[in-house]
């Protein structure tokens, strides 16, 4: 995960400063042609790009809408993929409506996949990789289960739980390339277990890999010499 930090600290909804206990995660993605980060997030910090029309979400009322989630992925200015927090994981976000259909915004972080034509399949499986990795950094962090009921959801099935407003979003991307909010939570369960996080202040990137626990001597060998073989040279046993 290439992952950043640009709070929006001129949105209102920052400003309102209220907190949460988060309890789960909302998918969502931006329904408009624009993959650029620099479109939502500012101003440029070196890596964005300027937004010629000012027009990102760094400010009171972004297009004249309460709005403003925790954070964003798409391209920087050079093409790369890219995270950006731009709300504290704790904030209360405006992101799924308002009033009875939008009291996602009280348990769930929340964050924006940037939107291309939806038919660029690399793109497509370069964002949905960083996202599921950012889910999985924020079930560690908040000691989620991705598999657990409305824990990790898509808008569209926020609003069929009744705490989301009706949007589609992303259930009308991720079929288009062979993927669905169940193979979403998969794959973030799947990387909770090998977990790589990069962020821009890291001095080097951390492998965490658990494979199991056998209270049989031999079987613990067994699984070990497996590993090694799949080329994990420097894998090890722990004793406990």
């Amino acid at each position: 995960m290439n992952l950043h930090k640009l709070i929006l600290t001129n949105n209102a909804c920052y400003k309102a400063g209220r907190t949460i206990t988060p309890k789960g995660i909302m998918v969502h993605s931006t329904g408009a042609n624009n993959p650029y980060l620099r479109r939502y997030v500012g101003p440029d910090d070196g890596l964005l790009g300027k937004n010629q029309y000012n027009n990102h979400w760094n400010q009171d009322k972004p297009d004249g809408r309460q709005v403003c989630v925790h954070g964003f992925i798409g391209k920087l200015a050079d093409g790369s993929i890219a995270t950006y927090q731009t709300l504290p994981w704790n904030y209360r976000g405006w992101h799924c409506g308002s009033g009875a259909t939008g009291s996602g915004n009280d348990t769930h972080i929340a964050f924006e996949i940037c939107e291309d034509g939806l038919t660029d399949i690399a793109y497509f499986n370069a964002v949905y990789k960083e996202a599921t990795e950012l889910c999985a950094y924020l079930c560690k962090e908040y000691k989620l289960d991705p598999m657990a009921d409305g824990v990790i959801i898509g808008h569209y099935e926020g609003h069929k739980r009744g705490i989301a407003s009706n949007h589609a979003d992303p259930g009308h991307w991720f079929p288009k390339h062979g993927k669905s909010m169940d193979t979403f939570r998969a794959e973030v369960k799947k990387l909770l277990s090998v977990t790589e996080v990069t962020t821009t202040t890291d001095l080097k990137k951390l492998y965490r890999v658990q494979v199991g626990a056998y209270s049989v001597k031999a079987n613990a060998d067994a699984m070990l010499k497996k590993v090694k073989a799949a080329g994990f040279k420097d894998a090890f046993i722990k004793y406990s």
